[in-house]
């Protein structure tokens, strides 16, 4: 089974996998631009490393950063985006054996968080126009088709100085300074685990059962709250509800990730359906930990059912989880179910501390 995007060093990725067939046709080398085997023997012997998703069929994904360009994008007509510091993503690329999988979500977000830990304004990519999923992604993240280069490639960039706060995914990983609360959401923690694969916590073993689930960036949450302090376009909390045996709960139940609610959809109230399996089906995608048979059980003998669609904004990681015993001590768990809890914006930014997360960089105008 796969595993998850990887550092890896251009030395130890074999550049005779089919994978790379395509970026070799599409990028043979010309005066505007080097070709692209001559470019990946360069990383190998200055020592770089790209990301990498591998399978038993070999490369699955490749995507490699360059950050602090300054260089001018000459663009076509005369025109061109001056000089300034930007994150050029190199190379992108997904196989086609990983279509409709979101391994390519995964890609983008990865590559947006560590655009933010960077600092730095601008992040921008080049690609050819017939790369049409790879444009639509770009496109629903927030990147603006500024030209095309003298290579004949679409160029995108995404800046953080304009950032469109009406929409979760074009403002990713970023939240708008206007935010006044959030909420909380409870996940047991085998189902946390799988969801939110980057959320690791310190000397536990996740299980990353669904590729899908695990790396892509929407997530779907399914059950029958009584009622909910938060709305569609809210960040929220995720509570990793510890549900083992060993250890003391409270040290081990922890929020370990923030989201931003992008749908909340009524299926069903007192047994009465709002809307049908199939387009219950539909919503879900392969969103969701359940798989097919799961999801029909819940559809057919829960009375009441609400779907969460939650888009994976950031997380703490290993050894910075915000456990229980923390939160009480601190005046940030307010004594009643989290889907209740309605933290305000300095209790937010309170527990975003204690996570390690430095506001001011996720918090912005």
């Amino acid at each position: 089974m796969a595993g998850k995007f990887v550092r890896k060093s251009f030395a130890d990725i074999n550049l005779a996998d089919p994978f790379f067939d395509s970026l070799k046709a599409d990028y043979p080398g010309n005066e505007n631009s080097r070709g692209f085997v001559e470019w990946f023997h360069n990383k190998a012997v200055e020592g770089k490393c790209a990301l990498v998703f591998e399978d038993d069929q070999g490369v699955g994904a490749f995507v490699n950063l360059k950050p602090g360009e300054v260089e001018e994008i000459k663009l076509k007509d005369g025109l061109s985006l001056p000089p300034a510091v930007r994150l050029k993503i190199t190379t992108i690329k997904i196989d086609e054996r990983y279509r409709n999988r979101r391994i390519g979500e995964g890609a983008i977000g990865l590559t947006l968080w560590q655009w933010r830990d960077l600092e730095i304004d601008e992040i921008y990519v080049t690609v050819f126009e017939k790369h049409a999923s790879l444009i639509f992604l770009l496109e629903k993240y927030g990147f603006l088709h500024v030209g095309d280069n003298l290579n004949g490639e679409r160029v995108y960039l995404k800046s953080r100085r304009r950032l469109d706060f009406s929409d979760p995914c074009k403002a990713f990983p970023f939240l708008s300074s206007e935010i006044d609360h959030a909420g909380c959401l409870a996940i047991d923690m085998t189902y946390h685990d799988t969801m939110f694969a980057s959320s690791e916590l310190a000397n536990t073993l996740q299980e990353r059962i669904d590729i899908s689930v695990a790396n892509g960036l929407k997530k779907v949450y399914l059950g029958s709250p009584y009622s909910l302090a938060f709305e569609v376009g809210d960040p929220i909390f995720i509570y990793r509800k510890y549900t083992g045996r060993q250890g003391r709960p409270g040290y081990k139940s922890c929020i370990t990730t923030y989201c931003v609610v992008t749908r909340i959809v009524n299926v069903k109230e007192n047994g009465r359906e709002f809307i049908s399996y199939d387009e219950y089906r539909h919503i879900i995608g392969n969103k969701s930990v359940y798989d097919d048979h799961e999801l029909k059980s819940k559809f057919d003998t829960l009375r009441n059912l609400t779907l969460i669609e939650l888009l994976y904004y950031g997380y703490f990681g290993a050894g910075n989880n915000v456990n229980w015993k923390w939160l009480k001590e601190n005046n940030c768990w307010p004594g009643m179910h989290p889907m209740n809890f309605r933290y305000s914006r300095e209790q937010f930014e309170k527990i975003l501390r204690e996570g390690k997360v430095d506001v001011s960089n996720v918090i912005i105008n």
